[in-house]
């Protein structure tokens, strides 16, 4: 049986991942009691169903502080156990709840939504800092946020998720990645007019950048590391990981990179998936 416990703060798309969990077959309960957890895992152990849990900070702190113990005991029990954490920057969190103006379930008449989101945070960081797998949604519509879910909750027993995504330092280091490598060392193709208007998608570019002295070596750097470590975190019953490829703009040499680090690790490992943050 395996378990797959959905968290984060309110507004990250919790519900949206829940209701495409059932679609994949979880047996799925939103807004559980923590304290609730080891009873629904006996009860429905008898049927082997996959199971997905809502838990959020509307749960006694108590409850909340004792997660980590009863993931443990799931775990030596023999089940497949992982937490799944949403989150999206304040700004976004604060437009979402004005746009649906539905209530924050923290906030009152002496706290404001501001606040509540704020104090949600300080209480699930515990839970930010067990997760298996953070999932930053502030960039993402619902249709992306399923697919991005669809595809990295793996079956069980399957290889070790990857995901490796472009991105623009610019526009800030995606805060769910695992490893970060700057490619910015890289002749930049946007300080050629006739390249500018291409990605790194486009053959100018991947012509440009194949042939300087610095990306074969670079690129083969990096993929050599994480075919070193990869596997070292697959063998500590890790799941999921983020690979992050950045240059300034995320429009040319990291998006080149990321393609073709994925292109080299896609023949070796189960799951990889590829993302450019500034392209989507």
């Amino acid at each position: 049986m395996r378990i797959i416990i959905v968290t984060g703060r309110s507004g990250s798309g919790k519900s949206i991942t829940l209701h495409l969990l059932e679609d994949l077959g979880y047996y799925c309960i939103d807004n559980l009691p923590a304290s609730l957890l080891q009873a629904l895992t006996d009860h429905v152990q008898k049927t082997s169903q996959n199971i997905a849990i809502g838990i959020d900070a509307r749960n006694p702190i108590t409850d909340l502080e004792g997660l980590q113990h009863w993931i443990e005991s799931f775990k030596k029990a023999g089940f497949s156990c992982e937490i799944l954490y949403l989150d999206a920057s304040d700004d976004v969190l604060i437009k979402r709840f004005n746009e649906t103006r539905r209530r924050h379930p923290l906030s009152s008449e002496n706290r404001s939504l501001q606040e509540a989101i704020a104090y949600e945070k300080k209480l699930l960081d515990p839970l930010a800092h067990l997760a298996d797998l953070v999932i930053d949604t502030s960039l993402h519509s619902q249709h992306q946020l399923r697919d991005i879910i669809s595809h990295r909750i793996a079956p069980k027993g399957m290889h070790l998720s990857l995901l490796i995504q472009s991105f623009g330092f610019k526009f800030g280091v995606p805060v769910d990645s695992d490893f970060v490598f700057d490619v910015r060392l890289l002749p930049n193709p946007y300080w050629h007019s006739e390249l500018r208007p291409y990605s790194g998608l486009d053959e100018p570019i991947q012509t440009f950048l194949s042939t300087k002295p610095e990306t074969e070596p670079l690129l083969l750097d990096i993929e050599q590391f994480l075919s070193h470590w990869l596997p070292k975190f697959e063998n500590n019953n890790r799941s999921y990981m983020t690979i992050s490829i950045g240059c300034t703009g995320g429009q040319h040499r990291s998006v080149y990179i990321a393609k073709m680090l994925y292109e080299r690790l896609k023949q070796k490992h189960g799951t990889v998936l590829l993302r450019h943050r500034e392209m989507s």
